[in-house]
């Protein structure tokens, strides 16, 4: 946060969690102006072609290309939904856990996946800051 200020508290009710269903998780390089969901599995889904690990999916004309990613090790994947939004950024926020996943397909417009892809080497992340931080033997 500017000014030095503390960052606001943002709260995770996570007591669900083991009975969560998993979900298909899809990161699309788009922006919906809407908080309604979506039939993904009727419209989007089936339409998905499959190509040996990439995938490619035609969005309202334009073309996607993607690929799965899985959730590293250790780790779970978290779809979370905010009931209620903050009045001020300071104030304290509460999201609760909807879904979890143990992949992602994330997807680009119009090229294909890489390792260089922003969301691909997030995703290479844990593993590696874990082997920095370990305890060297002697």
């Amino acid at each position: 946060m500017a000014g030095g200020g503390s960052a606001p508290v943002i709260r995770v009710d996570v007591r669900a969690l083991g009975e969560l269903p998993r979900d298909q998780v899809h990161l699309l390089p788009v922006s919906i102006e809407s908080d309604v969901q979506a039939n993904v599995d009727q419209y989007f889904t089936p339409a998905i072609r499959d190509y040996g690990g990439e995938v490619e999916v035609s969005f309202r004309g334009k073309a996607l290309r993607g690929r799965a990613l899985p959730v590293p090790d250790g780790f779970v994947g978290l779809v979370l939904k905010e009931d209620q939004t903050p009045c001020s950024d300071g104030e304290e926020r509460a999201v609760r856990v909807k879904a979890a996943f143990d992949s992602l397909t994330y997807w680009n417009l119009e090229s294909r996946p890489t390792m260089d892809d922003r969301v691909a080497m997030a995703m290479s992340w844990p593993p590696l800051a874990q082997a920095i931080h370990a305890a060297v033997g002697e």
